[in-house]
Formats: structure tokens, C-alpha cells, sequence
């Protein structure tokens, strides 16, 4: 009886259990269905009152079991774009999106209450452009946003956000700071609705990319983060209060606050890893060094500090305070099992950078120090400053190179020699003023060797015996001694001593002997630029001082020996291309340096040279030495276009991603004037069979040039041109990298005028009638002005004048005779012949003057003065003397242009309008 009733009550608990959860299954299948069209429409609704983006998604759904227990709405396949100026482009993309709507909100309230956002596989692109302009602005603000007519809203009261699997770009041109995060999830907890709250969040990703200014900080690194964070909306502030980090394996404690600003950001932020092991510290370095660690055994405790602090505004030049803290004691590093291993690895080094301002840099590094065995270095410095830094250094070292790269593992080289260091050094570095810090010690290596992947044989027999000593702290006081620098380099033995004292005016004594192949020690260091089998041989003994060199007096130097160069590469700032010289031999006396034939080239060109150099040694070592010489130069072929600084001033820079880089150039490229160095005075004496000069193409070129104080003078420069000779000197400076001044004087004697309208790019702009001329001309001209950056002349800078002698000269087809011609109902006019006549004409302001001149032909005798522009517009009188004599005549005026002249009877003009030179 018992057991019956017994089962009686399980069965009626079974049975109301049963159908309660056959209701509630039903209450979750229908209450979506029942809702659906309310919720759709006041999401819809919402989304066009609060956004002021453009939102997208395919199909909507609403159902329990997404996110279970949570009714949720679901927006597939959204897409949703920036605000300005960013609004034709994604700033939110995901596959699915789903809002967890409050039920009760549903049954007992007139509004639809959100309280969830759940984004899975989402891609989160937000954009900063240089002037501070943000893609993620979307939301309406409520001055923005309409009021609602009635009581029925949605309520926006977030509780919880979860982001599955999504991917993260920012981007932020005005700090230049970019980052990517990739595979990251999150979940932040807290009422996101108040104007203050605390969001509780953690958040993991897989690989986090940082990039700062172009340059790689964080790369691959994963991410563990429990955070809380203080958000104020109103104000757009954030307050870290307690926010543990794991970057790899390093745990890193996180505080501090960041605010957004109208005009970029304040911050005030602090990021501490506190007695944490020096193995775990490396695994947050760039990927390069993860290959290095894992072969590496590696010790030591830890406590790293970063702080930003201030205001971050790019447009008004305004940027926080950055401080780095780095300690590490009780360091060890054994690199692949090496059998010496580095230990008392000890390092405190305090680095600041006010206002991110290099120049403001200072580095305190109290101790930094290891030992292998019973070796040691030991050194403290203090840097301020970049430019002229305040140096306050100790450095002692008695070490065994090769222990030290095999314990250290040092890629790519191999390194041997016992070096010892002891230098001391505190005071100013100041070139400008000549300051030095006071410093003694000594540098000196015994048995070195140095070998790189990059050449297969080594430098070896490496012995450095140097001593350096100032006790004033001036450039006067400083001594150098070098007894000696020595090495062997493929089989040749090179030796340096040098005794070099009082830099101001150095006093020198240096003995130099040795051949060196420059391709290939320049190989072992593997550097781009230089692929030429360079080679130097020299057996040098220089003594004496700087200002005897200066001054002449040359009794007082004990210069001489043989420098021998063989396809050696120069490369100066003046010049885009290197200077090759391709053999030659430097015979030293004294301050002069003799060369006989010496073979160089440069671009297309070639040159023979013989003569001198004087002041070579003062030239090489100061900014103020001014390097003399005489010589002939020969050449078969000399391209002068080549010889163009290559100046790009159009030039911006924008970054694509954490990795990549394009450079894009505007299109008005400019090549550059030729500069002329300041520090040379030089005479040439110059012959070449072809020169190629601005599109002239000229023969048997010779004539002396002068190189002086940044000036070039060519004196009785003769060459053939389009069949003539001409007789040419000139003047030409440098004022900037994209002006010059020019002045000369030129006579060409019969040429045909036809090949110098084809030819010649000048002539055609400043004498466009000849266009349809056929005959021979002479000229006599005399022309100053301005060429601009691509060696062009400034037409309304040019001012001179000159002669052109006509002679036998058919004018066929030229606008301006053809409609004197319909004017005058005179055929004859269309095509006339010129036998001689001597046209005078002056430059000015754009303007070419014309003196009045008379010519005869067909009967008639024409007069013409008169003004055009350098650009085609004319302004002319004319009177078409009538045979027999001329002594009757029809006055005629031509204007318009030379395109499109305009004839007309009488005396009337227009006088053209002159352009200035502004400069």
C-alpha cells in the first residue's frame, strides 16, 4: 500500500515536471515567434535614431538557443561602416551579432531592454587620419538623435560583451601608432549603461602586432589579460585600476588612466613587471631573438618599468613624457651549451625621453657588467642630449672576444682577440664649439680575427694599440695615438700608426703601408652600395700641421709617398651618381699630390686627367679646407645631365600595414641644379669629343673652367653645334638645390636655322617664328638669368640682348605673313625670301623688343618693331613699303599670338604685359 502511493507521488512529480518543461520548451519555441516583428522593428528603429553610420546585414533571427538561457536577436553577415571622414568604408564586419534582450523587458514593459552584445568571427577596423579625424564617431549623440514621438523605446543597458574569434586593425596616422590583434576574445561584465562604471574584462589573444612610427615593438606576442577598468562616457576617460597582463610568459601589472581628448589623447600610464625572471622577459622580445632563447640557458631577476605621461597632440606639436627603467641582477646566459658561460650579469639602466623629443634623450646606466670566469667588463655611463651630448662614461673591460660571442650567442660572426679597455671620459661633445670631453685611456687588442657569413675567408693578425688623452676638455687638448693598427687580410699584411694632437689645428705624424681590397673587406662587413673591385695600395709618411697646409707653408711638411687606386667608388652629397676611378696613381710631396693619366668614369662618362691636387690633406680633415688643384681632363663622352642632384621635394610617406611601407612621389619630380662645391678651386683644362648638355648635343668640346667658391667659369669655350662652331663663356652658381644663376656671352657664325629650331629646346622657345624659316643665320648674344630645379631657364628672369644676322632665308608658311597677306590682298607677302639683314633685339620681364629693321623682297619693303612674350604673344608694328621705292606704305599692327595672329590697318597697339621676376 505503501510503495503504491509512493509511486503514486513520483509518478504525479514526473508527470507536472514533464509538462512544466513541455511548456516552458514551448514558452522558448513562441516567444521568439510572438516578439519577433516587435523586436525587428524597434531594433530597426533604434539602430537609424542612434547610428549615424550606414548598417547592413542579411537576415535577422530571434531565438534562445544561440546563446542559452538568453533571448537573443541576431544580425547575420552585418557590416558596419565609419563615420567621416571614413563612411564608404567597414568599420565593422562580422559574421554573426547577437543582442540579449531582457524577457521581462518584453512581457511587462512597453520597451525592448538590451543587455548582451555577443560578436562572433568579427573584423574591427578603426582608423585615425593625420589630423585626428576617427573612423569609430558613429554614435548619435542626443542632440543628434531625434526624440521619439511616443513612450516605446529600446534600451541600450549592457551588461555583457563577448567577442569570439575576431580580428582587430588599428590604425592611427596622427600618433603613428598601429597595431593588429589577431584570434581575439573577449568578455567584459559591468552596467555599461551608467555614465560611469566598472567593466570587468578578460581578454586573450593569439598574436598582437605593435608598431610604432613604423618601427616593430611587439610582434607575434599572445595575450592574457584580467583587467578592470573605470569607463567614464561622458567625459570618454579610462581608469585602469587593476589589470594583470601576461605577454608570453612575462606578467606585467597595468595601471594608469587615458582619456580621449577632441584633438588626440592624455595618459597617464604605467606598465611594471616586478622581480620577474630574465627568461620570461625575452619571450615578450621581437620573434628574432625566440630562435636565440630556445638554444639559450638563461637566468636572472627582473624589474622592468614604463611610463607615459602627458598630453598627445599632433597639432600642436605636443607629445607625452616616456621613461624606461630596465634592472637586472644576478644575470647568466649560456648560449648552445657553451662551456664558459656569462654569469654576474648585472644591468640599471633609467632612460627618458621628455616629450618623445630625441634631443631632450637622457640614458643613466649605473651599472652594467659580466664576467666569464675570472674576465670582466665593468662600466657606468650617463648620456644628455643627441647633438651635442653631455658624456659622463667608465669603462673597463679585460675580455676574451670569442668566450663572450659563443656565450652570448652573437649570430653571424666570428670574433677572437684579447681586448683591454680602460677609458674614462666627462664633459661636453660639441663640435659647433669645439669641446671635448675631458677623457683618458687606453684601447688595445692582441690576436684579433674577425670573420662574417657574408665572405668566407677572415681578417686576421688584428692588433690595436691606442691611446686617448684630453685633460681641458677643448679639441685643442685632445691627443690620439694609434701605435699601431695592423691586420691581414687575404695573404697582404696592412699597418697604421698615426701620433694626432690638437684637433683645432692638428698637428700630424702618420705612417701607412699596406694593400687593401676594398670589395672584398667590404664584403665582410656586408654593406650595399659598393660592387666595384676597389683596391688600394699605399706606402704613406705625412707629418706636419694643419695650418701650415693652410697657409702655404709648405717647408714646414714632411709629406710624401704613393697612394695607388684602382676602381675605387666616391660618393659625395652633391652628386647622384659615384665617381669611379678607375686607375690612377697619387704621388705625395709635400701638400701637393701628382697624378699622371688617371682613368675615371662616371655614369656615361669618361675622363683622362693629369695634373694635381694641393691642400688634399687639409680638405679631407676639416669642413673649411679648400681643395686646390690644376689639370687636363680628356674625354671621349661626357652626359652633363647626369651630374643633376636628384632632389624629390613631392614626397609623402603612408604606412599600409604593421609590416609594409609605400613611398609615393608627387608628380612634378624635380632633378636638381648642378651644385658646385664651395671647398673646391680648381681649374680644368677641358677637351671632349661629345658632350650631351640639356638635349645639345655637342662636338669637339674645349675651353678652360674654373671652379671657384661654389662658382663655375667657362673662359673661351669653343664647341660645334648643328654643324657650326660656336665661341662661348659663361658663368653658372648654385643658389639652392633647385635654383642657379647663369650669365653668358655666345657667337655662332652661320648655322641653319631650320636644324636649330629641330634641335635645340631654347632656341625654339625663344624664337618660335623660325618654325617655318629655311636659310642660314649668324648670332651674337649676350643672356643672364635663372634655371630652375630640372636646369630649365626661368623665362621672365632672363635679361640681354644681341644680334641676328639673316642671310638667304625663305619664310614659308609662318601665320603671321599669311594674314599680312589676306589683309593686303597681296600674295607675294604669303612666302618671302630675306637676303641680309641684321635683326637687334633685347630680353626683358618676359618681354623680347625688337628694334626696327627693314628687309626687301618681291618689290615691296617691309619695316617691322615690335615686342613678343617668351610665351608667343605679339605685339608688333609694321609698314609694307610699296614698290617702286617704299615710298608710299600700308601701316599695319599684329597682335594675338603666334598660333593665332590678328592683323590689322593702322597704328594702334596693345602693349603686352610684362612678367616680373619675382626673385
Amino acid at each position: 500500500m505503501q510503495k503504491s502511493k509512493s509511486r503514486s507521488i513520483v509518478f504525479k512529480i514526473a508527470k507536472y515536471f514533464g509538462i512544466t518543461f513541455a511548456v516552458l520548451l514551448g514558452l522558448l519555441f513562441l516567444t521568439p515567434i510572438v516578439f519577433e516583428d516587435q523586436i525587428k522593428e524597434q531594433i530597426k528603429k533604434t539602430a537609424n535614431e542612434r547610428l549615424s553610420a550606414e548598417l547592413n546585414y542579411s537576415d535577422v533571427s530571434v531565438s534562445f538557443f544561440r546563446h542559452f538561457p538568453s533571448l537573443t536577436l541576431t544580425l547575420n553577415n552585418l557590416s558596419l561602416n565609419g563615420s567621416a571622414p571614413y563612411k564608404n568604408e567597414k568599420f565593422i564586419t562580422a559574421s554573426e551579432v547577437s543582442f540579449g534582450i531582457n524577457v521581462a523587458s518584453l512581457i511587462f514593459s512597453k520597451s525592448v531592454k538590451i543587455d548582451q552584445i555577443y560578436l562572433s568571427d568579427s573584423f574591427i577596423n578603426v582608423k585615425v587620419n593625420p589630423e585626428g579625424e576617427a573612423n569609430y564617431n558613429i554614435y548619435k549623440s542626443q542632440s543628434q538623435a531625434p526624440e521619439s514621438k511616443d513612450s516605446t523605446d529600446t534600451a541600450l543597458k549592457l551588461e555583457r560583451i563577448e567577442i569570439l574569434n575576431s580580428k582587430i586593425v588599428y590604425d592611427d596616422k596622427s600618433t603613428k601608432v598601429h597595431f593588429d590583434a589577431f584570434n581575439f576574445n573577449y568578455l567584459g561584465k559591468g552596467d555599461l549603461n551608467k555614465a560611469v562604471f566598472d567593466l570587468y574584462s578578460k581578454a586573450k589573444i593569439e598574436k598582437l602586432n605593435i608598431v610604432y612610427d613604423n618601427e616593430p615593438y611587439l610582434m607575434n606576442k599572445k595575450i592574457d589579460a584580467d583587467l578592470i577598468t573605470k569607463v567614464n562616457v561622458n567625459s570618454l576617460s579610462f581608469f585602469f585600476e587593476q589589470n594583470n597582463l601576461k605577454i608570453n610568459q612575462l606578467l606585467v601589472d597595468f595601471k594608469g588612466k587615458f582619456d580621449i581628448l577632441k584633438d588626440g589623447y592624455n595618459m597617464d600610464l604605467v606598465l611594471k613587471s616586478d622581480n620577474s625572471d630574465l627568461y620570461d622577459v625575452f619571450t615578450a622580445f621581437p620573434p628574432k631573438y625566440i630562435t636565440w632563447l630556445s638554444k639559450t640557458d638563461l637566468k636572472g631577476n627582473t624589474n622592468l618599468l614604463l611610463t607615459v605621461k602627458g598630453k598627445y597632440i599632433t597639432s600642436e606639436n605636443i607629445a607625452p613624457d616616456l621613461n624606461l627603467d630596465v634592472k637586472v641582477g644576478n644575470g647568466f646566459v649560456n648560449y648552445n651549451k657553451s662551456p664558459i658561460p656569462v654569469s654576474n650579469l648585472n644591468l640599471e639602466i633609467k632612460t627618458k625621453v621628455p616629450s618623445l623629443n630625441p634631443d631632450l634623450l637622457t640614458v643613466d646606466a649605473k651599472n652594467v657588467s659580466l664576467n666569464i670566469n675570472q674576465d670582466y667588463i665593468k662600466s657606468k655611463f650617463f648620456l644628455k642630449g643627441v647633438d651635442a651630448p653631455e658624456i659622463n662614461a667608465d669603462f673597463k673591460a679585460k675580455i676574451d672576444l670569442e668566450k663572450l660571442t659563443k656565450a652570448l650567442g652573437i649570430p653571424d660572426i666570428e670574433l677572437k682577440g684579447a681586448l683591454i679597455v680602460d677609458i674614462k671620459a666627462d664633459g661636453k661633445f660639441d663640435q659647433k664649439n669645439k669641446l671635448f670631453p675631458i677623457t683618458k685611456g687606453n684601447i688595445d687588442l692582441e690576436k684579433g680575427y674577425l670573420k662574417t657569413k657574408y665572405y668566407p675567408n677572415p681578417i686576421t693578425n688584428i692588433v690595436v694599440k691606442s691611446k686617448i688623452d684630453n685633460q681641458k676638455g677643448t679639441f685643442d687638448d685632445l691627443k690620439v695615438k694609434i701605435k699601431p693598427i695592423q691586420f691581414t687580410f687575404e695573404g697582404k699584411p696592412i699597418f697604421v700608426e698615426a701620433d694626432l694632437n690638437n684637433f683645432n689645428d692638428l698637428v700630424y705624424d702618420i705612417k701607412a703601408k699596406g694593400e687593401l681590397d676594398v670589395n672584398r673587406i667590404y664584403k665582410v662587413f656586408s654593406q650595399k652600395g659598393l660592387d666595384l673591385d676597389g683596391f688600394i695600395k699605399a706606402d704613406l709618411a705625412l707629418k706636419g700641421k694643419q695650418s701650415d697646409a693652410e697657409k702655404g707653408n709648405y717647408s714646414k711638411l714632411h709629406n710624401k709617398g704613393t697612394l695607388e687606386l684602382r676602381n675605387i667608388g666616391i660618393a659625395s652629397e652633391f652628386l647622384p651618381k659615384k665617381f669611379i676611378i678607375k686607375e690612377g696613381i697619387f704621388r705625395i710631396n709635400q701638400d701637393k699630390m701628382s697624378f699622371n693619366n688617371f682613368l675615371a668614369a662616371y655614369g656615361q662618362s669618361d675622363f683622362k686627367m693629369n695634373g694635381y691636387l694641393q691642400n688634399v690633406f687639409n680638405y679631407a680633415t676639416s669642413h673649411t679646407g679648400i681643395l686646390k688643384g690644376s689639370f687636363n681632363v680628356s674625354a671621349r663622352y661626357i652626359n652633363v645631365d647626369e651630374f643633376m642632384s636628384n632632389t624629390a621635394p613631392n614626397t609623402s610617406v603612408t604606412q599600409n600595414s604593421a609590416s609594409k611601407t609605400e613611398t609615393k612621389t608627387g608628380d612634378n619630380k624635380q632633378t636638381g641644379v648642378i651644385i658646385i662645391p664651395t671647398n673646391l678651386n680648381l681649374q680644368l683644362l677641358a677637351n671632349a669629343q661629345k658632350v650631351n648638355f640639356d638635349k645639345l648635343n655637342l662636338q669637339n668640346a674645349t675651353g678652360t673652367l674654373t671652379m671657384k667658391n661654389g662658382k663655375l667659369t667657362m673662359q673661351n669655350t669653343g664647341f660645334n653645334l648643328i654643324g657650326c662652331h660656336v665661341n662661348m663663356n659663361a658663368n653658372y652658381q648654385a643658389v639652392t638645390p633647385q635654383k642657379a644663376n647663369f650669365d653668358y656671352a655666345i657667337k655662332a657664325s652661320d648655322f641653319d636655322i631650320k636644324r636649330a629650331y629641330n634641335e635645340i629646346d631654347v632656341f625654339r622657345k625663344m624664337a618660335s617664328a623660325a618654325e617655318k624659316a629655311q636659310g642660314i643665320v649668324s648670332l651674337d648674344y649676350q643672356l643672364k638669368g635663372r634655371l630652375n630645379g630640372n636646369m630649365e631657364p626661368v623665362y621672365p628672369s632672363l635679361v640681354g640682348g644681341g644680334i641676328l644676322s639673316v642671310k638667304d632665308v625663305k619664310i614659308r608658311g609662318l601665320k603671321m605673313f599669311n594674314a599680312v597677306s589676306k589683309k593686303t590682298n597681296n600674295e607675294s607677302m604669303k612666302n618671302p625670301d630675306v637676303s641680309k639683314v641684321d635683326i637687334k633685339t633685347t630680353v626683358k620681364n618676359n618681354i623680347m623688343t625688337i628694334e626696327r629693321f627693314k628687309f626687301k623682297f618681291a618689290g615691296f619693303r617691309p619695316r617691322i618693331e615690335g615686342t613678343t612674350s617668351l610665351d608667343g604673344k605679339l605685339n608688333l608694328k609694321m609698314r609694307l613699303g610699296l614698290p617702286p621705292l617704299g615710298i608710299f606704305g600700308i601701316p599695319l599692327t599684329v597682335t594675338g599670338t603666334q598660333d593665332n595672329p590678328k592683323v590689322k590697318v593702322g597704328r594702334k597697339t596693345e602693349d603686352l604685359e610684362e612678367t616680373k621676376d619675382t626673385e
